[in-house]
C-alpha cells in the first residue's frame, strides 16, 4: 500500500511540468488538466469555471478528475426517485447535482471522470467516446468495447462502462463521461436503488443498466493507465504534447471566484430545492401494541418544500389540535429529515404529559421522517 502510494507520488510529480500561473496563456490549440482534488463539488465547480470563464474558440481542454465516494444527479432529476438517500447518509457518501443532464451516476476513486470542453460549434461527443476507445484498444488490443448510439460505451457488448451528459451554452459547451476501472459495484446497486414508494415525478429519469468495470477484463489494469492513455490520444489527435497538468480546484489565483462556486453546489437549495415539482402517494404501515393500521399521506412537494400535505390517521389518534399544528407545520417546509425531525421535537412539547400520546406521536412522526 505504502509502495503505491509513493508511485501515485513519483507518477504525479513527472507530469507536472507548468507553473500554474501562467499555464492557460501559454497552452495553444489543446490542454490537458487534472484535479488534485477528490472532493465533488470542488471539481464540479471546476467544469462551471472553465465553460464560465475561457475562450474556447483558442484552447480546447480536456479535464480528468476523480472523486472520493458520491452520487452525481443530473440537473433535472429527483433525488428521491434516483437513489437511497438514507443510505447514502448512513455511509456518509455525498450528494451533488450536475448543471448537465443525463441521469444518476456513482463516483468513487475506481472510476474516471473525463470532461471535453469546446465551442458550441465544435461540440461532438460521439467524437470524445470513439476517443476513449480507441485509447482502451490501444492501452489493451484485447478488450472489446465500443460506441452506442445512446452515448455509452460497451464492454463484451452488454455492459455499460461509461455514461455520458453535456451541457451546451450559449459559446461553449462541455461533454463529460465516466470511465469504471475498479469501482465498489456493490455500493454502487445498493445507492442506486430508491426505496421510496408512491413517488410521481416530471424528473429526468435514469435508465438503468448492467455495468462491469474494465478491471474485471483485465485485472492488470489501473486508474493512471486509463488516464494516461487516454491523455496521450486526446494530445495526438489535437496535435498537441502529451502533458498533464495538475490543478488544484480551491485555488483562487487560478480560479477567481471558484469559491463561491464551489459553496452554491453544496447547498440544501440547489441540491434538493432544484427538484422539479413531485408528490408523494403512500401508505405506511404502523403497527401500535397489539394493533396493525396503514395511514395514508400525500405530499406535493415543490423546490423541495412541502406544498401541500394530508395524513389520514386513525380516529383519536391524535388530538384534533395536534394534528392540525403537525400539518401546519409541515407545509412550508423542507422536505427534509433533519428539518422534520426539528420541527415534530418542537411540536413535542405542545403534548400533554401523557406517556400514551407520547408513545403514539413518536411513531407517526418517526414513520413520516422515514419518507423523506
Amino acid at each position: 500500500m505504502v509502495l503505491q502510494s509513493l508511485k501515485n507520488c513519483l507518477w504525479l510529480s513527472c507530469i507536472l511540468r507548468t507553473p500554474k500561473a501562467c499555464f492557460w496563456s501559454t497552452a495553444s490549440g489543446g490542454l490537458i488538466i487534472q484535479s488534485v482534488s477528490n472532493d465533488v463539488y470542488q471539481n464540479l465547480a471546476v467544469e462551471d469555471w472553465i465553460h464560465d470563464h475561457m475562450d474556447l474558440e483558442k484552447q480546447q481542454i480536456l479535464f480528468l478528475w476523480r472523486n472520493s465516494p458520491a452520487v452525481v444527479i443530473g440537473r433535472h432529476q429527483n433525488p428521491w426517485q434516483e437513489c437511497n438517500l438514507r443510505l447514502l447518509r448512513q455511509k456518509n457518501i455525498k450528494l451533488a447535482r450536475r448543471r448537465s443532464g443525463g441521469g444518476t451516476v456513482y463516483h468513487d476513486l475506481g472510476n474516471i471522470n473525463l470532461t471535453f470542453f469546446t465551442t458550441r460549434k465544435k461540440y461532438e461527443r460521439m467524437g470524445n467516446l470513439k476517443l476513449v476507445v480507441k485509447a482502451l484498444k490501444a492501452l489493451r488490443p484485447q478488450l472489446d468495447v465500443h460506441v452506442t448510439d445512446r452515448y455509452d460505451i460497451l464492454l463484451d457488448k452488454q455492459y455499460k462502462i461509461s455514461g455520458t451528459a453535456a451541457k451546451l451554452g450559449r459559446t461553449n459547451a462541455y461533454h463529460h463521461c465516466t470511465l469504471l476501472c475498479n469501482a465498489d459495484k456493490f455500493v454502487l446497486s445498493s445507492v442506486l436503488k430508491s426505496p421510496y414508494k408512491g413517488l410521481k415525478s416530471n424528473a429526468t429519469p435514469s435508465v438503468p443498466a448492467s455495468v462491469k468495470n474494465l478491471f474485471e477484463a483485465d485485472a492488470s489494469l489501473t486508474s493512471e493507465m486509463l488516464l494516461d492513455a487516454i491523455a496521450k490520444e486526446y494530445a495526438v489527435q489535437h496535435h498537441i504534447n502529451h502533458h498533464i497538468t495538475l490543478i488544484n480546484p480551491a485555488d483562487e489565483t487560478l480560479f477567481p471566484g471558484i469559491s463561491n462556486k464551489t459553496k452554491e453546489l453544496q447547498t440544501w437549495e440547489w441540491v434538493y430545492g432544484k427538484t422539479p415539482k413531485f408528490s408523494i402517494s403512500t401508505c405506511v404501515n404502523m403497527a401500535y401494541k397489539d394493533s396493525v393500521f396503514d395511514i395514508k399521506v400525500n405530499m406535493d412537494v415543490k423546490h423541495g418544500r412541502i406544498e401541500v400535505c394530508n395524513i389520514d390517521l386513525p380516529e383519536q389518534w391524535l388530538p384534533p389540535g395536534l394534528y392540525s399544528e403537525l400539518v401546519k407545520s409541515l407545509t412550508g417546509s423542507k422536505f427534509c429529515p433533519n428539518e422534520t425531525t426539528t420541527l415534530v421535537t418542537t411540536l413535542l412539547r405542545m403534548c400533554p404529559q401523557d406517556d400514551e400520546l407520547y408513545n403514539r406521536w413518536s411513531l407517526l412522526c418517526e414513520n413520516i421522517i422515514r419518507l423523506m
